[in-house]
């Protein structure tokens, strides 16, 4: 079975090795870049299957020497490594090849907002988007502010290599352990902020009439200087067929507004579609979000012990600091490997 599916591998990143190569693809923009897209996508897989040969081809090496020159020590642990190989990379090469999310390749717009908690849960969701800026800055990425105010912050997340497949991991209620600089007798406060992740859709994606929108000019309140303050330039947009407002006055262009309360419109509709098509999708802006209340949460962030868990793996790491200094490669990585053995057994079972 393994061998069966990395000759498949193996063929099909030859075919994609050949059209890259292709003077007929690489005059076509559309068709290079697809290829392009696929080929880095199955690179991974491919650079699996020819470790699996080398280890195929060692087991072999080492059986035919134990048979010319009978029980030999260093042979038989040459011949336990090389098993011990295979059998390591075939469930990694099964999971290189699980099925991709098809919002992965997606720029991500990002909304935090405090939960429970008081102020020191507006200080924890400013805390949460320093932490995911300076993420995405680490991993390549750009960050790109669209509205905060009041605790709140929405932003937007693109370029690099999708970031909707590390950034949706992030979606839901964060819940922060520490005592406030404002606490005199040193207890311990628990307050919490939630994250919704939305994968920031195309016009093709989603297709809004605009008889269906009632768009509202107002005069800004929030930063941006007195000027924000003379003009109409503060937008609200709200979707009548399904009750979705959006507003954005942080630009002093009432254009500029529009534009960015039309791209969070247009992806909290793509969201709340995919949310309909399948419930249980993670990108789900209802189960991301919840309540907000200490009960509900994804991950913790205990600052008297120095550590972060993350309970839907059951991932505890010790160096909080870091973590909200914008490294969580280590939590991402072991949230995708996650969801790709669960959709492997999803597989297996279907």
């Amino acid at each position: 079975m393994i061998e069966q599916l990395v000759q498949q591998i193996e063929s099909r990143f030859g075919e994609l090795e050949n059209m890259m190569a292709d003077p007929d693809v690489i005059g076509d923009r559309q068709r290079f870049a697809e290829a392009g897209r696929q080929y880095a996508d199955l690179e991974p897989a491919a650079k699996l299957a020819v470790e699996w040969r080398r280890a195929v081809d060692d087991e072999a090496g080492a059986r035919e020497l134990l048979e010319e020159g009978g029980d030999d020590a260093e042979v038989r642990d040459m011949l336990a490594r090389a098993r011990e190989r295979i059998e390591s990379l075939d469930e990694e090469i099964r999971l290189a090849m699980v099925e991709k999310d098809p919002n992965d390749d997606k720029n991500v717009i990002v909304e935090i907002r405090p939960g429970a908690g008081g102020d020191e849960a507006g200080l924890f969701a400013g805390d949460l988007y320093r932490m995911l800026t300076r993420y995405a800055e680490r991993r390549g990425f750009q960050t790109e502010a669209m509205s905060e105010g009041d605790g709140t912050y929405t932003f937007a997340i693109k370029g690099g290599n999708g970031a909707y497949s590390v950034f949706k991991y992030e979606g839901g209620t964060h819940r922060v352990q520490r005592v406030p600089e404002t606490e005199s007798q040193g207890r311990i406060h628990t307050s919490t902020a939630t994250v919704a992740v939305l994968p920031e859709a195309e016009d093709v994606d989603v297709h809004i009439n605009e008889s269906d929108l009632q768009i509202d000019v107002y005069r800004s309140s929030g930063p941006g200087g007195q000027s924000v303050n003379t003009t109409d330039s503060a937008v609200r947009i709200t979707h009548r067929p399904s009750g979705v407002v959006v507003s954005m006055q942080d630009e002093k262009s009432q254009l500029q507004n529009r534009d960015k309360a039309m791209r969070v419109l247009r992806a909290r509709l793509y969201e709340r579609a995919l949310a309909e098509q399948q419930a249980e999708l993670s990108a789900n802006r209802l189960s991301q979000v919840g309540t907000g209340e200490r009960a509900e949460k994804i991950r913790t962030y205990n600052f008297p012990q120095g550590r972060i868990t993350d309970h839907r793996i059951k991932l505890t790491v010790h160096n909080l600091d870091a973590v909200l200094g914008g490294e969580l490669d280590e939590v991402t990585a072991a949230l995708q490997n996650d969801e790709k053995r669960r959709k492997l057994e999803e597989q297996a079972e279907a």
